[in-house]
């Protein structure tokens, strides 16, 4: 990301809070995966929006109109000690000279210091409910301003959550967020390429998951952006699927659900195809149900229409498909009023795209379905699941279905970002040959 970028968001973000305000904004926490390891630390997305800066235990406090200074960084010190075992640090002369801040002060300071600004600051912008222990600290801090009121030192009385006007500027996504999302798009393009090509009966679903990771990495994406799902027979009927540990047997529909994270942001991309090479008769029905529906649903992203028109869409081809199949039965008005194609499609049709998978952004406004705007991006996955029983013939059992693509709303319309990836019935299985 381009470092001005990180500049103009801060900013944005200050002249939106107005004067006598104050933000603070606290990275994610380290996280620990078992006795002494630590998960890999990413940064808040919120935080990391504003700061562009990447090292744990850090807090950024925005103070608009503030002489010596509006952008204050709180971080971690350099030490020679430390950084012999766990990797360089920035330092405070660091924050300031490679990432903007007008002040940088020790992470370990900031019960000392912070109360400080919080003086003669009327509104605080913060997040609560993220962590219930730093909520209690910066209660602390402005009972500590509040208990000096005798002196003439005025303490906010006004707390603002920063999620609404923060993730409203995060839905619109600049140049430069777009063509980090669209590598990370491309990247997920060649590990789900790289997983038609290699699978074959016999293979387990985590050799598959490996050949996608492997793409992902030596292509510069260093995460997924999500745990993939990788489901086959069975497991392509269960949503969120993470275990990937059975064998892939012929004749069976194996799901991929997996995404490339690029510069922090994600992609979000689904596929499915046959194991064995070849759709069955059954297996090629439903498949092409799910992409005609996907494709209507497509067309109905574009300005001026609404977030749920797309879903709408792919409700009513679904429930078509379905009455044709005989797999519903009754009337087309009355099956999507009672919503009977929810037992085969249970989940919404998309939503939104960014530096989280599932990214921040208001569906709705006023309680009503927003409308598309030009720099939105969006998935669009609807999908058929037909596990055992539910009163389904045996020939749709263990059939799951999904077909998933990230789209950006233009001027004139759309760009499905990931149009590259195959999804055609003939060219998946042309690719798999």
């Amino acid at each position: 990301m381009n470092e001005k970028e990180f500049p103009r968001r801060r900013k944005r973000l200050m002249d939106m809070m107005g004067d006598e305000s104050i933000a603070i904004i606290p990275t994610a926490s380290v996280h620990i995966r078992n006795r002494d390891v630590e998960f890999p630390f990413r940064p808040d997305s919120d935080f990391y929006y504003l700061t562009g800066y990447q090292e744990p235990t850090a807090v950024a406090v925005l103070i608009p109109g503030r002489i010596s200074g509006e952008f204050v960084l709180f971080c971690r010190e350099k030490d020679a000690k430390m950084e012999t075992w766990h990797g360089r640090r920035t330092g405070l002369e660091g924050a300031c000279d490679l990432y903007g801040a007008d002040d940088a002060f020790p992470i370990d300071d900031l019960d000392d210091i912070l109360p400080g600004l919080l003086e003669g600051r009327e509104r605080i912008f913060y997040t609560m409910g993220n962590d219930q222990a730093y909520d209690q600290r910066v209660v602390g801090w402005v009972k500590q301003v509040r208990d000096m009121s005798r002196s003439g030192v005025h303490a906010p009385d006004e707390f603002i959550s920063l999620t609404h006007i923060l993730h409203e500027m995060r839905l619109y996504k600049s140049r430069q967020e777009i063509t980090a999302i669209r590598q990370a798009v491309w990247i997920s393009g060649l590990g789900h390429q790289r997983a038609m090509e290699v699978c074959r009966p016999g293979m387990t679903e985590y050799q598959i998951e490996a050949e996608l990771l492997h793409e992902f990495m030596r292509h510069g994406a260093r995460s997924p952006a999500y745990p993939p799902i990788v489901g086959s027979g069975a497991n392509s009927c269960i949503l969120h699927y993470t275990e990937n540990r059975d064998e892939l047997r012929a004749g069976d529909i194996l799901l991929i659900d997996a995404g490339a994270e690029y510069d922090f942001y994600a992609s979000d991309i689904t596929r499915s195809f046959p194991v064995s090479g070849e759709f069955s008769r059954e297996q090629e029905l439903i498949y092409e149900l799910v992409l005609s529906a996907q494709l209507a649903a497509i067309e109905q992203v574009k300005p001026g229409n609404h977030w749920n028109d797309p879903h709408d869409t792919a409700i009513e081809v679904l429930t078509d498909g379905l009455l044709e199949l005989g797999i519903l039965r009754g009337t087309r008005k009355k099956l999507i009023s009672d919503q009977a194609y929810s037992r085969y499609y249970m989940h919404r049709t998309g939503h939104w795209l960014g530096m989280d998978v599932h990214d921040v952004g208001d569906y709705k406004l006023d309680g009503e379905w927003r409308m598309l705007d030009v720099g939105m991006i969006l998935t669009v996955e609807p999908g058929l699941y037909f596990p055992p029983g539910r009163g389904l013939a045996k020939k749709w059992w263990n059939i799951g279905i999904r077909i998933e693509d990230d789209v950006l709303v233009t001027p004139t319309g759309h760009d499905v970002l990931s149009k590259h990836i195959p999804k055609g019935v003939a060219e998946i299985e042309r690719l798999m040959s």
